[in-house]
């Protein structure tokens, strides 16, 4: 069933689909950065985490650059720029011998494709997708980018076991060939045609836009924990349970099970229930999720929380960009997925670094606390913001019937 779905798609959007795995499973470097700095290049941990930090602020100018690039060269050549710009400063990184800040200015310029790449997908799906398909072609795009996480990883360190030469060149490579993918088999232009707005019309875009702007910033607090597991766990399961650091990898298989088992099946209930509703229930599997290890952190713990928060990511992650696609004026469609672009990459920059300070001040509790309280926050704000309905199709009115002659 969904395969005919998929096949249903525009052609654009299947390949978007295969490249966007073929990137994410070439992802080799970004997960082993840090290694790579203190053992190739003889930096310390600490300066290796100064340096990936600020060379992380390309994520957030990535994001913001999106949506410019998107209205102005179109969705293509933002696609195709982005994973450019991600192999030429990857490149960078692999052949420079430079002093550090070379490190930082070359991860900058790699981070830069990163962040724009998510944007401009969104946007390209919000233009080709038809409004009852945009569901399903976000929970395949997000399905094949979460495959790709689960593989990219494995691969990369299976190379970099060998030399980080090969690590780097793997991920060039892939994200070249996702490039040629998109280049191929995507068309220059594939916004759709809109009429000129009136004043009038222009004025309550402004007012509708504005709503869908405060609906996307308030989806940080369901960013937040996500970002904050990935910095936490590590640390959690190792200096707190004292359990291997493999644990941390069966968090990662867990997640990538129930998105691919589970993905689906939710896509096929999201539309029959408002914008609302469905945040509101991310919110509940995430404070759920972050509940359960707030009252007993365990092994056990960790994978049913896991098993819970993962679903909330799911529709959190299917009903933002399906939201701004329906109620957006097709114009501005790329930069508010250039917004949500930016709300996870600022959680990248700020969450690990404040819930840092609070565990060296106060330890783990605290932590999790936050983590708990972030999405409670969220579920109370969704369900007194204004979201707006979704404009659903009306059936066509039968033709009245003719007497024959």
């Amino acid at each position: 069933m969904w395969l005919n779905r998929f096949k249903a798609l525009p052609r654009p959007l299947r390949m978007l689909v295969l490249a966007s795995f073929i990137n994410r499973a070439g992802m080799f470097v970004f997960p082993l950065l840090a290694v790579y700095l203190v053992q190739s290049r003889h930096l310390g941990a600490g300066e290796a985490g100064v340096l990936i930090s600020v060379g992380s602020t390309g994520l957030l100018v990535g994001s913001l650059l999106s949506g410019p690039v998107c209205g102005r060269a179109g969705r293509r050549a933002a696609l195709v720029s982005s994973l450019l710009l991600n192999a030429a400063g990857y490149l960078g990184l692999a052949v420079l011998d430079g002093p550090p800040w070379t490190y930082a200015a070359m991860l900058f310029v790699a981070l830069v494709g990163m962040g724009m790449f998510a944007p401009a997908a969104n946007t390209l799906i919000a233009d080709l997708a038809e409004p009852d398909q945009r569901p399903f072609a976000y929970t395949v795009s997000y399905i094949a980018n979460n495959l790709g996480m689960g593989v990219g990883p494995l691969l990369g360190g299976l190379a970099a076991a060998y030399s980080y030469q090969l690590m780097f060149a793997g991920d060039i490579l892939l994200g070249l060939i996702a490039a040629a993918t998109i280049r191929i088999c995507v068309p220059a232009d594939t916004r759709r045609g809109a009429a000129v707005p009136t004043a009038t019309t222009r004025r309550a875009g402004l007012l509708r836009d504005l709503d869908v702007a405060v609906l996307v910033l308030v989806s940080f607090c369901y960013v937040a924990p996500l970002i904050g597991l990935e910095y936490t766990l590590p640390l959690a399961v190792t200096t707190v349970l004292h359990s291997s650091v493999a644990v941390v990898g069966a968090v990662y298989t867990i997640n990538s099970l129930v998105v691919v088992s589970v993905g689906m099946l939710i896509e096929k209930r999201i539309k029959a229930y408002p914008t609302r509703t469905l945040l509101i229930t991310a919110g509940l599997l995430w404070s759920t999720g972050m509940a359960i290890l707030v009252v007993g952190f365990s092994l056990p713990a960790v994978l049913l929380s896991t098993a819970v928060w993962t679903v909330g990511e799911i529709i959190a992650s299917v009903v933002v960009p399906t939201y701004i696609a329906d109620h957006v004026e097709e114009r501005r469609v790329g930069g508010f997925m250039a917004l949500n672009g930016f709300v996870l990459s600022a959680a990248r920059l700020v969450v690990p670094m404040g819930l840092g300070f609070v565990w060296q001040a106060h330890g783990h509790r605290p932590v999790l606390l936050l983590l708990l309280l972030t999405p409670v926050v969220g579920v109370v704000a969704f369900a007194v913001l204004r979201v707006r309905p979704t404009a659903r199709p009306l059936p066509a009115a039968a033709e009245p019937a003719t007497a024959r002659p």
